[in-house]
């Protein structure tokens, strides 16, 4: 990555690669194996100072795990603008088109502790550093772009909601417990926020395909002073893209790493993750001409009703160097803004600008987090800020107070048409009160928004959500709260999930809300076969022709094809050239393939159809496609083949729909339920040899 940041990076940067072991005061030593002794048998003596040094290390390597994001993983990347902001910011980053900003992107789950899976069923961070010359800008955005609060002073309720109950500290990464619902039922304004939980949204396919959203309304202000509101989007380049919740179980079992790996793998084989910045605008005088309230962090601005304007790309093209200096050391802030970039009276962000330093002084050792190179600011920073723990400036000024005559008045304060940074004038008044405005008390009328713009598939999967985690609540009381309040969102939705979980279907009339916002359906994205991972099937003696075709398709169209044959040994076509598999049958799943072709050879042996039976079997109930050769096609269930998404190849036009079939990603019409009807009547396929 060719940027000033990469380069003020490469100062700390060190390969051991053929160095002299030396201990941290630079002494090489004869020995790393063992400790000092007196005699072979004897006691290790105090003066061993090596063994001190490499254990007192060891002992203090760990440092507290974040409250709520722990699991999570990073990139580089950078920013460039499509045009000028100038109108609407004077922030610098957000003037000129030609230049570039590097950036670090940290993406997360939320509730798990750093040992959980990537796959679970959670809200994930999005939390952008932006290194530029007027300081950093730190985008501390979600995956969603509402949360389940109004005011962050219940922020910490939530969080000893969500978390594991405290007696036995289970379930891990799961909401599916009784504190959290319990909560949501006594806090009816998280109605909105687990309508987007439930939803495919909380398990994203990547974290290349998932959305990034700013949350709170924030402010532009430009050269003149005049503030304009703005929320923050992210759009990715390949689409709004999710997985299904039987395959996230399996996953996290298969590859708990599966999301941490899948941007890695992307970034070092060349596939930049893109997503495109986008703002959504209002001007100061329409503040109040919504039906909601613009401060409300858990109301979204409905694009149909305020575009998002798409003023540049975000590319991610490096991983870390090292995942613990630069991922768990990254310290992001709401507060860490640039001149032209203000805040609003949104109550939930007020309370974050507190909590963020807060959080980094006792995570990252003392108040000198700023100097870690990965949150270290491209522009050198002057104050009269001194000492404390991990000081690595050496200042040489005699002067550590403001008002001086002996460095002149140095450093100065600088005027804001010389670029420094002045708040917003905002007028202010009212009496000090503990109170929340009236016009925060919707809180049903955008979750009823968010559940009407579903497709019928995105439907389903949001009652199917609620009954398993509703289901696992042990109290029948807060089950039935939990419908009741849900029967304000939609009525039929709660009296199915009241069906399943045993309780009462909500009384009253039915949900009154009707207002829909098509672009909150992924059934809406961009469909694109870029990157997606195809499962090859083959075994000794497979039509090469037929491979080479299908595998030249594949990379014409993108997409990551992985070969996986019963062992790793060289597996030989009909022409006589030889194929390596990256998997066998026990070292890779279908749940981590995005399609298969299956393709097979006259060598297939019994236990191998075995294993190409259950990737059929998994890939076709996960809706994934699914190509196999013609002389193999009876592997498929009955009925199978005629269902969408599954293709017999004979020819180059079911090649092509097969990459159609990739695009779509998922084929919601597929009627699943054949399989399990076949299995009923005695109808299944046996296992049989191709021999």
């Amino acid at each position: 990555m060719n940027n000033f940041k990469d380069e003020q990076l490469n100062q700390f940067r060190v390969d051991d690669m053929g160095k002299d072991l030396t201990t941290n005061q630079g002494l090489k030593m004869t020995e790393d194996e063992f400790s000092l002794k007196a005699g072979e048998r004897g006691p290790t003596l105090m003066e061993d100072f090596h063994f001190r040094e490499k254990i007192t290390h060891f002992d203090h390597e760990r440092i507290p795990e974040r409250v709520v994001h722990a699991r999570g993983t990073g990139a580089h990347g950078e920013f460039q603008l499509y045009e000028s902001m100038k109108e609407y910011t004077k922030a610098g980053f957000l003037q000129n088109p030609n230049v570039k900003t590097p950036i670090f992107i940290r993406f997360s789950t939320v509730a798990g502790f750093r040992g959980s899976a990537d796959t679970v069923r959670d809200v994930r961070g999005f939390a952008i550093k932006f290194y530029t010359q007027e300081g950093n800008y730190d985008l501390v955005a979600n995956n969603m772009p509402v949360f389940f609060m109004q005011d962050a002073i219940k922020f910490p309720d939530f969080i000893h909601a969500v978390k594991p109950e405290p007696r036995t500290e289970v379930p891990q990464a799961s909401s599916a417990h009784d504190t959290f619902w319990d909560y949501i039922a006594n806090n009816q304004e998280s109605a909105h926020m687990v309508m987007w939980a439930m939803s495919d949204r909380a398990i994203p396919r990547s974290y290349r395909m998932m959305e990034g959203f700013g949350v709170h309304t924030f402010r532009f202000i430009n050269e003149q002073g005049k503030a304009t509101f703005v929320k923050f989007h992210l759009k990715p380049a390949l689409g709004v893209h999710s997985l299904v919740w039987d395959e996230t179980q399996k996953i996290a079992g298969k590859n708990p790493d599966f999301n941490r790996k899948d941007l890695q793998e992307a970034i070092d084989c060349g596939n930049f993750p893109e997503f495109e910045f986008g703002v959504q605008l209002l001007a100061e005088e329409d503040e109040f001409s919504l039906d909601f309230d613009i401060l409300d962090p858990t109301k979204l601005w409905p694009e149909e009703d305020i575009p998002v304007k798409i003023i540049g790309k975000i590319t991610l093209n490096k991983n870390v160097d090292n995942f613990f200096a630069e991922v768990e050391q990254v310290a992001f802030h709401p507060g860490h803004v640039v001149p032209g970039i203000d805040f609003t009276n949104d109550p939930l962000l007020q309370g974050r600008l507190f909590s963020y330093t807060d959080t980094q002084l006792i995570r990252l050792g003392g108040p000198n987090f700023h100097e870690i190179p990965i949150n270290k600011p491209l522009v050198q920073f002057h104050n009269n800020q001194r000492d404390g723990y991990h000081r690595q400036t050496i200042n040489t000024s005699n002067i550590s107070y403001h008002r001086n005559s002996l460095a002149n008045g140095t450093p100065k304060t600088v005027s804001e048409s010389e670029g420094g940074y002045a708040h917003y004038q905002e007028k202010v008044s009212g009496n000090k009160i503990r109170a929340r405005s009236d016009s925060f008390k919707d809180h049903f009328s955008q979750a009823a928004m968010f559940y009407n713009s579903m497709s019928e598939h995105e439907k389903k999967h949001i009652m199917d959500a609620f009954k398993f985690e509703v289901g696992k609540v042990k109290s029948k009381e807060v089950r039935q709260q939990v419908v009741d309040m849900f029967g304000n969102v939609n009525t039929d939705m709660a009296n199915q999930i009241a069906d399943s979980v045993g309780v009462n279907r909500p009384e009253g009339e039915c949900s009154k809300y009707s207002k829909v916002s098509p672009a909150l359906s992924q059934a809406n994205t961009v469909k694109r076969p870029d990157t997606l991972k195809v499962g090859c099937i083959i075994c000794e003696g497979y039509n090469s022709e037929e491979f080479n075709a299908v595998l030249n398709a594949l990379y014409d169209a993108k997409t990551t094809p992985e070969i996986i044959s019963s062992t790793l040994s060289p597996v030989k076509g009909s022409g006589g050239e030889e194929q390596v598999p990256k998997y066998t049958f026990t070292t890779t799943d279908p749940v981590l393939m995005d399609a298969i072709y299956v393709i097979g050879g006259p060598n297939l042996d019994d236990k191998a159809v075995t294993e190409v039976k259950r990737f059929i079997h998994e890939t076709y109930m996960h809706y994934k496609p699914i190509l196999v050769s013609q002389n193999i096609s009876m592997l498929l269930d009955a009925n199978m083949a005629a269902q969408s998404g599954v293709t017999i190849l004979d020819g180059n036009m079911q090649i092509n729909k097969f990459i159609n079939d990739i695009s779509m990603h998922r084929h919601w019409d597929r009627n699943v339920n054949i399989i399990a009807t076949n299995k009923q009547s005695g109808n299944q396929n046996k296992t049989l040899s191709l021999k």
